[in-house]
């Protein structure tokens, strides 16, 4: 059945709001060889477009052309201001940007384990209040935010969890009594990280791959065709309970000691950097286990380094074979503070003994957009809600 004339304007409209975004201004012209409209068509959505406040001539392709094929139209970025939050355990970084992505403000604040949880949650609120006010912008209309917990897929909040500080369910609530007109959405921060490298990094040529993260917990995200996988009950990706040798015990539904969490995470890695016997100075603001990874891939090359990557390796590789042989991705990024660390070093490292342990050919990349890999992925969020919001036709 062929579309109504009104459900075309809306698919038109859409089509050349996403070609603006993503190549910039363009005349009517350009719009026509990229849409493949007619010139009438794409007269009538400029029209509608600039009416609504959506689009507007914002320069001429040459300085000798003249007439209405010469202008240049471009999308009205600041229709919306949008904020972006990455949650941890000891602290918030917070960025604020308009609906192109471009960031005009940017900060973070540590917050104490002692802080409590009001203290906390007027810490983090009056951050992205001050950030915001520091970009000029009068109103959110989009917050997203990355946190390290479980989603519930059906209400989209973030669960309760005895690992997480009390701060970071009482936050979005915050937010929202305090931003009352701004749209607010918090999603799993390794689910993040995976959309921003899928988008913009390591995976930007991979529809289907699976991102492993390591940092003081362990997670990993799962993208099959496109698309996020989630789970039943939000919970696709828990790695850390995997049961694996090599481990004193065996996980429970409460605790993942014994799981893969107690070979790959940051304490762990310490642990295993000691034995070795490699140490290291870390740099300000930078987690110890990720310290110790980047001294064994930068520092001098020493039988202590060498032992500690090759261990270091067997366990990354010893979690990343069991979701090879269940998902079959093709590709692994390594994420994470330790995955950041280790970069191409690691990464190569793992895929070697991938090679040796799967039938399943599997490249092992390090993620490309390191520590903005979490708010990177909370502002295209953010900008996509947004723009599904404004750039839906008026009804």
């Amino acid at each position: 059945m062929p579309a109504s004339p009104s459900t075309a304007r809306a698919i038109n409209d859409r089509l050349a709001l996403r070609l603006l975004q993503q190549e910039g201004p363009l005349t009517a012209g350009r719009l026509k060889q990229l849409t493949g409209l007619s010139r009438p068509s794409v007269a009538d959505l400029v029209e509608r477009l600039t009416a609504s406040g959506l689009i507007a001539v914002v320069g001429e392709s040459g300085e000798q052309r003249r007439g209405p094929n010469a202008k240049l139209y471009g999308i009205v970025a600041d229709r919306a201001h949008l904020a972006a939050l990455d949650v941890r355990t000891e602290g918030v970084s917070v960025l604020v940007s308009d609906l192109l992505g471009r960031v005009f403000a940017e900060a973070s604040a540590p917050i104490g384990d002692d802080a409590g949880t009001g203290p906390a949650v007027e810490q983090a609120v009056a951050l992205v209040e001050r950030v915001a006010k520091e970009a000029g912008a009068d109103r959110l209309h989009t917050v997203g935010i990355g946190v390290p917990g479980l989603i519930d897929p059906v209400s989209g909040e973030l669960r309760d969890s005895s690992g997480l500080p009390a701060w970071h369910r009482r936050l979005v609530d915050a937010l929202q009594e305090r931003l009352p007109r701004a749209r607010v959405s918090v999603e799993n921060e390794t689910n993040l990280a995976a959309l921003a490298e899928q988008r913009d990094g390591a995976a930007r040529d991979r529809d289907t791959f699976v991102l492993l993260w390591f940092g003081m917990g362990i997670g990993a995200a799962v993208v099959l065709d496109g698309k996020l996988r989630r789970g039943a009950s939000g919970g696709t990706g828990e790695i850390g309970f995997l049961p694996v040798p090599g481990t004193t015990g065996l996980p429970s539904a409460t605790d993942c000691g014994g799981g893969f969490h107690s070979l790959a995470a940051a304490g762990a890695i310490a642990g295993l950097a000691a034995e070795c016997g490699v140490t290291a100075v870390p740099l300000a603001h930078e987690p110890r286990a990720a310290a110790l990874v980047r001294e064994a891939v930068d520092g001098a090359p020493s039988p202590a380094a060498d032992r500690f990557l090759d261990a270091l390796a067997d366990r990354v590789a010893l979690g990343a074979a069991a979701v090879i042989s269940v998902l079959d991705p093709g590709c692994v990024v390594l994420a994470g503070e330790i995955g950041r660390a280790g970069g191409t070093v690691l990464a190569a490292r793992v895929q070697e003994r991938l090679a040796r342990m799967s039938p399943l050919p599997t490249e092992v990349r390090a993620s490309s957009l390191g520590g903005e890999a979490v708010l990177r992925g909370a502002l295209l969020t953010a900008r996509d809600r947004a723009q599904d919001e404004l750039f839906a036709p008026a009804r």
